[in-house]
């Protein structure tokens, strides 16, 4: 069977600088664009494929480096985060119409990444930042948000992705001193905790981490990344506990990772301005099925 790679027309971005985002809503109605130029821009995505300029978002003080969308249960909600260490929560009131609706400023670096927890768990938001710390910020019945903060990385933290919704709430995180750990909420003391630190199989930063959808089988499946030109993938069985790594190993500097809604596809973007896509065959072997590229077509290979 052979894996597809779909292509749209380029968007014209409205840009002024370098884009270092872009995020699909969950509907893919709307798309939204963050950049070094300190703005967002936000485009509703038409039936007939063309896009037009929705909004345009200002308020930050340097450069955008990622965005996140809440579930739509919550509204039409947009995360921000800046090298200005602040994060911005946006919400469309009306039609085009978007507001601030919370600014955090409780970090003291630049913060790298933000994460929406899984809709189960409620308005939850993590981010990620180089002042060492992630800080979870929640929204309550009565409109006020709170924030836990807790410090992870040694250097800094440029990544954090949400585990599935289960029995506990968890994520992990990638940071500037080579690792990926796992955290999770202490139901009694209400806390976050330690829960594990995965082999250091990484020896640069790790620039990006992506928790698989569930696959239903019980397995926990982690995606890292990082400029040591390594991508890995780590799978907790469910039967033993136990962690195992598959090292994917490419020719430049990897810079994101993102998994497909089932979780079976796994999209890794690089510094060479490609994206590959790799999925694992019936010998437990992860190969590569697809690649597109700035200046090529896209290329489809046969999944095994």
């Amino acid at each position: 069977m052979a894996a597809k790679v779909t292509v749209i027309e380029r968007l014209p971005a409205n840009h002024e600088d370098l884009i270092h985002d872009v995020q699909l809503d969950y509907y893919g109605k709307q798309l939204a664009s963050a950049g070094s130029d300190r703005r967002i821009k936000i485009f509703d995505v038409m039936e007939d494929g063309h896009r037009h300029l929705a909004a345009d978002l200002t308020g930050h003080d340097g450069p955008v480096w990622q965005l996140a969308w809440a579930h739509p249960e919550f509204g039409n909600i947009l995360a921000s985060c800046s090298y200005d260490r602040q994060v911005f929560v946006w919400k469309e009131h009306a039609p085009q119409q978007w507001g601030l609706v919370h600014k955090y400023l409780g970090h003291e670096g630049s913060v790298n990444a933000v994460s929406w927890a899984p809709r189960e768990y409620g308005l939850q938001l993590a981010c990620a930042s180089s002042d060492e710390h992630v800080s979870i910020l929640t929204h309550h019945s009565n409109g006020q948000w709170s924030a836990q903060m807790l410090k992870t990385h040694k250097t800094g933290v440029n990544a954090v992705s949400w585990a599935p919704a289960d029995t506990s709430q968890r994520f992990v995180t990638g940071g500037c001193d080579n690792l990926v750990k796992l955290w999770r909420l202490d139901e009694g003391s209400s806390s976050w905790v330690e829960d594990a630190v995965l082999p250091p199989m990484h020896s640069d930063w790790v620039r990006d981490v992506a928790w698989a959808p569930s696959l239903g089988n019980g397995d926990d499946v982690i995606a890292s990344c990082s400029q040591d030109k390594r991508v890995i993938i780590w799978t907790r069985l469910s039967g033993t506990g136990e962690w195992k790594a598959k090292v994917l190993q490419l020719a430049c500097q990897i810079w994101s990772v993102s998994w497909s809604a089932t979780g079976g596809i796994l999209a890794v973007a690089g510094g060479d301005n490609q994206v590959t896509l790799w999925k694992q065959d019936s010998l437990g072997e992860w190969k590569q099925i697809g690649q597109m590229s700035e200046d090529t077509t896209p290329e489809a290979a046969s999944a095994y």
